[in-house]
């Protein structure tokens, strides 16, 4: 739904609100008209209620005001004597509707010192939980969500196993475009599958209506060269989700797309080559963090001899490939490469690198005019906001997507001819920045060699925190326990200084919290 539709939609449940409340206003000492006023009438219905104003702020929260709505219409109830366990279930039931009837067909009086205890250690409990899941929530919309990384693909810079903490006040949170969905998770839940509610088949349907425009709050920085971003993956959909192999595109909305983290190598406006395996910008070979581990794939010939243990962990050997006639096939950064090829049972260490000019149809733009592949790609342009490009035979490949998906044109080519919304264009100005989006784990990692730009709206955080690392293969969890890296635990994620584990001050400020708290309960027992 558009901003329009969106007002239009609100100024009816304003309605709605006032047809199914006016008497209750009334009743409780207020005029009627404040039923319809917008704002004015949630401000005056939490004086009636006996609630605090803020709470008005948090109807208008996506997600968060799902979980308001339902507290209330059972505030609401209670108000007006309706304070049993059936009007409970049936204020939620019918989604507030109950407060009709309670409106026209009863002759309730308001209870205007009416408490506001839980009438049970139950309806405490629940009442307990359900602002701890609104405050969770926000916080996990709005300023920081833990993320694991999944893959390997920063494999020696982030490992697979690592939690983070991704922050989404660095770039300015993204407001949640898929107004009904579960609080606290992304696309997923245990057993029952998707996490939102909308059509897997018709992007026009009306639940997918349902969605908000893009919207993100200001952010303290832009994404920088280099950095290690969260972001929803453009070319998700539904197809390969929730054991759906059938291989059709169906609609994902953009906040519910498989999130993934890559380091952004470029950045709108730059223009980015891949030489043999190291990406240049702007013509000049990138400089990375120290704390990037950038990895190659290498063939290393022993003679069918093994490492020991010992070599294993020197070297950093964390994947295997298995073997290429009798060779090793070893994920290795330059300097491990060059390290192990010290090794007296070593006979030779080989790059394996893609030659120049050699296509492969899986790369990015996907035309058979750009003989590219992972290891030698480019130059190509990362688009920039208010930028224009010519339109012609050889632009085509590399911005229709953005024109038409990523952008929402109804674009079209006809012969040599471009429409855009029914008129006929030449060239096109960008209404985004665009990023690219790269593994350090240069050739295992599916990135934007292969998918292409990463639009801005679809960014999500920067991780900045690693709470927690361990081995995810390792099975049960005394296993899992055993397996914590406990050297990961509490590093920050960036800078170019090797990882410093704050976990001792942790538990040194987690101990001090313990005794302050015991020596201030022992001074009121006193």
């Amino acid at each position: 739904m558009t901003f329009t539709e969106w007002f239009i939609f609100f100024l009816a449940i304003q309605v709605v609100h006032f047809l199914a409340t006016w008497k209750l206003y009334v009743k409780a000492g207020r005029q009627s008209w404040e039923a319809i006023v917008p704002v004015y009438n949630a401000i005056v219905l939490m004086k009636i209620i006996h609630r605090p104003k803020w709470w008005v702020i948090l109807l208008f929260v996506p997600i968060v005001n799902l979980l308001m709505f339902p507290i209330i219409w059972i505030e609401t109830c209670r108000s007006f004597g309706h304070n049993k366990r059936p009007d409970t279930i049936l204020s939620v039931l019918t989604l507030g509707f109950y407060i009709f009837y309670i409106n026209y067909f009863t002759n309730t009086e308001y209870i205007k010192e009416r408490s506001l205890q839980p009438r049970s250690a139950l309806g405490e409990w629940i009442s307990s939980i359900a602002f701890a899941i609104i405050a969770a929530t926000l916080v996990h919309t709005y300023f920081m969500q833990p993320y694991t990384i999944p893959t390997s693909s920063l494999e020696k810079t982030l490992y697979v196993g690592d939690f983070l903490f991704v922050s989404k006040f660095h770039y300015g949170a993204r407001v949640p475009m898929t107004t009904v969905a579960a609080p606290m998770v992304h696309d997923t839940l245990p057993l029952l599958g998707k996490s939102f509610l909308s059509s897997s088949k018709n992007q026009e349907s009306i639940l997918n209506k349902l969605t908000l425009p893009y919207l993100r709050l200001p952010g303290i920085q832009k994404v920088k060269r280099n950095d290690i971003v969260v972001f929803s993956w453009p070319s998700d959909s539904l197809k390969t989700m929730w054991g759906d192999n059938s291989g059709k595109f169906t609609y994902k909305p953009v906040d519910k797309r498989t999130n993934y983290v890559k380091r952004c190598v470029a950045i709108p406006g730059d223009s980015l080559e891949v030489r043999d395996g190291y990406v240049f910008i702007n013509g000049k070979r990138t400089v990375l963090p120290g704390r990037a581990k950038t990895q190659y794939l290498f063939t290393v010939d022993t003679e069918g001899k093994q490492f020991n243990q010992g070599a294993v962990k020197r070297y950093n050997i964390r994947e295997y490939y298995g073997t290429r006639d009798g060779k090793f096939l070893l994920n290795l950064t330059d300097d491990e490469a060059a390290l192990i090829a010290k090794n007296p049972i070593v006979k030779s260490v080989t790059k394996n690198i893609e030659p120049k000019g050699t296509y492969k149809e899986d790369v990015f733009p996907h035309n058979p005019q750009y003989k590219w592949n992972q290891d030698n790609y480019g130059p190509i342009y990362i688009p920039k906001q208010g930028e224009t490009v010519a339109l012609n035979e050889k632009s085509i490949p590399f911005y229709e997507q953005i024109i038409r998906r990523y952008e929402h044109n109804n674009f079209s080519i006809v012969g040599s001819a471009y429409y855009l919304n029914g008129k006929k264009i030449d060239s096109y100005t960008f209404k985004q920045d665009y990023y690219w989006m790269m593994g350090d784990n240069r050739q295992s990692s599916l990135d934007a060699r292969f998918w292409g730009y990463v639009p801005f709206d679809h960014v999500v955080g920067k991780p900045v925190f690693i709470w927690l690392s361990w081995d995810p293969n390792a099975s049960g969890i005394v296993e899992k326990l055993k397996s914590i890296r406990w050297d990961r635990m509490f590093t920050t994620v960036g800078g170019d200084d090797e990882p410093y584990s704050y976990f001792k001050f942790f538990l040194i400020a987690l101990a001090g919290y313990f005794i302050i708290n015991y020596y201030r309960k022992q001074k009121k027992s006193a």
